[in-house]
């Protein structure tokens, strides 16, 4: 199928922020540790005496002390102790060095996670391999709002399960066959779809793929398959992802959007 230079060039400006978004300071690709948090008092740095040992950065970057407050920083170079704002959907960060930090919340349970922003690792990625773009493949679903709000729990790729509220469903045809979504996260505006299909065995990342819904209306919604991406745990160990609901494993080939990706990325 012909692709139309308009989308064709659409998608090459989406592709290029999406391979920046991963080459940044707060990416997916420099990250070189994640560690839960107990209450009480822990040190962090690269030396051997942290409790926390890095394998870059500072000999010594500070302290994190969780209690029933939350979580202190307090800075190894003296500084003034921070209480971070802990946030599941924007976490609190601070910088070390070439450090950057934050703390993460799942599940109620906080994680220290740390990306080296001086890591050569990023700069070796060039590009993903992905399909053939495919205009078929960018489809207008209905989106139909369930009769109440449906509660499921999904499984992540650390067996760790997490509970979500469904409010809506895609629904689209395919070769004349009719198939169901359903969106696990993301906004009102921009809907998550964490799937798999049969792609999975062969081509593409075998636990599951992210689609994020576009152009969201009272009764429609667009889902381009050609912009189905790999997950963060793709990337690094150091990713909790969520796995598809059994709805979202689909029983045919998506042979749209990214494949998996090469030594040494492939998780």
């Amino acid at each position: 199928m012909t692709v139309p230079s308009s989308y064709s060039e659409q998608f090459a400006q989406w592709k290029a922020k999406r391979l920046a978004n991963l080459k940044a300071a707060d990416g997916w690709l420099n990250i070189i540790g994640r560690f839960w948090l107990e209450d009480g008092t822990v040190t962090v740095g690269s030396a051997a005496d942290n409790d926390i040992v890095l394998s870059a950065g500072p000999a010594h970057v500070g302290s994190l002390t969780q209690d029933d407050k939350g979580v202190l920083y307090t800075p190894a170079n003296g500084g003034a102790p921070i209480q971070l704002k802990l946030d599941k959907a924007k976490p609190p960060r601070f910088e070390s060095g070439s450090l950057l930090l934050e703390v993460t919340t799942l599940n109620g349970e906080n994680a220290l996670r740390v990306r080296d922003t001086a890591s050569p690792v990023p700069a070796t990625l060039a590009d993903i391999d992905a399909f053939p773009l495919d205009p078929a493949w960018h489809i207008t679903a209905e989106w139909i709002a369930l009769d109440a709000p449906q509660g499921l729990t999904v499984d992540t790729t650390k067996s760790i399960p997490t509970d979500v509220q469904v409010t809506h469903k895609a629904v689209f045809t395919h070769n004349g066959t009719r198939y169901e979504l359903l969106p696990t996260h993301g906004t009102a505006e921009s809907p998550q779809f964490v799937l798999r299909d049969l792609t999975s065995r062969d081509d593409t990342y075998p636990a599951s793929r992210f689609l994020y819904g576009e152009e969201v209306g009272q009764s429609t919604i667009v889902l381009d398959f050609n912009k189905a991406i790999n997950p963060p745990c793709a990337f690094t160990d150091h990713a909790v992802c969520p796995l598809p609901p059994p709805q979202n494993v689909l029983p045919i080939r998506i042979e749209a959007g990214e494949k998996r990706l090469p030594p040494p990325f492939f998780h």
